[in-house]
């Protein structure tokens, strides 16, 4: 198995600056440890977003929805079965009615009977076919369904940000910040994130005020330009929070800002029925909700339609704006989302029975398949393996019942982009691999099932080529220590409103050495701990979710944390949550 985690202290990325006393030194250290320096760079208004003007393909795209909505043609979105794909069909749904689209539904395939994306067989359920397609988080892998759509008369449009393939479909318009060349500054938007910008555009065509180049975004976003009034597409912004937290893209500066706009609506209690009742069912508190109750209480929720029954449910969810009608299926979705565990569970211990009787073959790439695996399910055991071995790992199913052809789903490590290394394994053994697209960290692929083995072996060649062997040492950043008096709930506040944090910008993890003076068993597999500072003696509150190994924790200790609060019965006080320990 894989060594423990070196800790590591993050270096700052310069000195803090101009920031007012009353943000604490801690923080300013924090953010400086992300690039943050000054109080102008976590300024998360919405009147510094970037503008749409330089997002290619736009002008194209909106030439098509304008001519659809004043026609009144139909117009069919075709979103994806995860959070982002939800979210973000349910944006374009309620943003395309709010700009005069009276004729507007959607599609989302199945994961079981249609496969990913805008596929053949999706194109093929279409009936009546719409005149006009806009695809949500996908299609610009789907170049047989892009022509099955075009071959029925159906006009295409493509928003996506997944990365493109040698070759792009043959759509009447692509907005996407990731095709080569495209001018526009962020290339970490989500799928949720391409559509608001489109409908940013969409409406500035639509509703023409400001020049769009001097147009302040925070007017823009809420509809008001030269005194005119129109859309506030700000109604939205709960929902593409939600999406880009859940879909784990970068939060650079422009998603920080959507995701604490979106945070901000939803903790005034301006979210839709739909979010209110995912936040409830969650047993979250919608006036203190952060961006991880989003990526891990909301998405999964949302998600578990799509990897176990139909995304139709969470996309349901997030449209109706009956909030019984919302609660009712929020229940279902918590429901599902609990059988979701419950098979991953599973899964993941058979996955590391495979991986331990293994032994010293481990291989550098692991790619692991059994027959009665759920393929709705293999991301999230590649992504628990990939944490566990901390290497690259791609779990494979059946993609239905009989069938002889296995879904992946793949998760990386830093410094292994998991997307190309899928482009070697095709490039050197041409045929094997069916379709297959992704990111630097997550990628899907299809094969046949009798290829698994030349597979497996195919891609552990690429990985042990181009992984160093450092590669294979987890490393677990820090923002170093505290001072003995900097244990306090004004701090853990302080951290908890700063972010968002997310991906690419990290919550606050702190190391420093402790005496544990009393610990106990939460079930099987979590402690609870009681920590003495040496320093000056004061004994702390810890929880190690998944830290039990049966085993007491050692005497004297260095733990890596983060500053937390524990509210739990209405009762406030400061609690440390560990991450990792060792002993000191």
């Amino acid at each position: 198995m894989t060594p423990p985690p070196a800790l590591r202290r993050r270096a700052l990325a310069g000195a803090p600056h101009g920031w007012p006393a009353q943000v604490h030194p801690v923080l300013q250290r924090v953010y400086a440890a992300r690039g943050v320096l000054c109080p102008a760079d976590a300024e998360h208004r919405l009147a510094r977003l970037l503008p749409p003007q330089t997002l290619g393909g736009l002008p194209r795209a909106l030439d098509l929805i304008e001519a659809a909505i004043a026609a009144d043609r139909r117009i069919l979105v075709a979103g994806d079965f995860d959070a982002d794909g939800a979210t973000g069909c349910a944006v374009a749904l309620r943003g395309l009615r709010m700009l005069g689209a009276r004729n507007v539904g959607y599609v989302v395939p199945n994961r079981f009977e249609h496969g990913y994306g805008l596929s053949p067989a999706l194109v093929a359920t279409l009936d009546p076919a719409p005149d006009l397609l806009i695809t949500v988080d996908n299609g610009i892998s789907s170049l047989a369904g892009v022509d099955a759509a075009r071959a029925r008369g159906v006009a295409v449009i493509v928003t996506d940000h997944h990365l493109p393939g040698e070759r792009l479909p043959a759509a009447d318009a692509i907005v996407n910040p990731n095709l080569p060349g495209d001018p526009f500054p962020s290339k970490a938007l989500a799928g949720v994130g391409v559509m608001i910008y489109l409908l940013l555009a969409l409406r500035a065509r639509l509703f023409p005020g400001a020049h769009p180049d001097r147009e302040d975004q925070e007017a823009a976003i809420h509809g008001r330009s030269s005194g005119q009034k129109r859309p506030d597409l700000a109604a939205l912004l709960d929902l593409v929070a939600l999406g880009t937290v859940a879909d784990l893209v970068p939060l650079d500066f422009n998603n920080r800002v959507l995701v604490d706009a979106g945070l901000k609506r939803i903790r005034a209690g301006r979210a839709c029925a739909g979010v209110a009742a995912l936040v409830e069912a969650s047993g979250r508190s919608a006036a203190t909700l952060v961006a991880a109750d989003l990526g891990y209480a909301l998405g999964p929720r949302i998600n578990a339609a799509g990897r176990l029954e139909d995304m139709g449910l969470g996309v349901e969810c997030l449209l109706t704006d009956d909030a019984a009608r919302a609660r009712e299926l929020a229940t279902l979705l918590s429901g599902i989302n609990d059988e979701r565990r419950g098979l991953q569970a599973a899964m993941v211990e058979e996955a590391e029975a495979m991986v331990a009787r293994a032994g010293d073959s481990n291989a550098i790439g692991v790619a692991l398949f059994d027959p009665g695996w759920h393929a709705g399910v293999v991301g999230l055991v590649a992504s628990k393996l990939k944490e566990r071995l901390h290497r690259p790992v791609i779990a494979f199913a059946p993609a239905g019942e009989g069938s002889t052809e296995l879904r992946g789903s793949a998760r990386s490590i830093a410094g292994f982009h998991i997307r190309d290394a899928l482009a070697e394994v095709d490039a050197r053994h041409p045929g094997l691999l069916g379709r297959y697209g992704g990111h630097a960290m997550a990628a899907g692929l299809s094969l046949r099932a009798a290829d698994f083995a030349r597979f497996a072996a195919a891609f552990d060649a690429v990985a042990r080529e181009r992984i160093g062997t450092g590669l294979l040492s987890p490393v677990l950043h820090t923002d170093g220590g505290l001072q003995a008096d900097e244990f306090g709930l004004a701090l853990a506040q302080q951290l908890r409103d700063a972010g968002p944090w997310g991906q690419a910008f990290p919550e606050p993890l702190f190391d420093d050495v402790f005496e544990c003076v009393g610990w106990r068993a939460m079930g099987e597999r979590h402690l609870r701990l009681d920590l003495r500072d040496p320093r000056d003696g004061r004994v702390l509150q810890a929880v190690h979710f998944g830290g039990h190994d049966g085993l007491p924790p050692p005497a004297l200790l260095r733990a890596a944390y983060e500053l937390g609060i524990d509210d739990w019965q209405g009762r406030t006080r400061l609690r440390l949550l560990l991450r990792h320990r060792e002993p000191a």
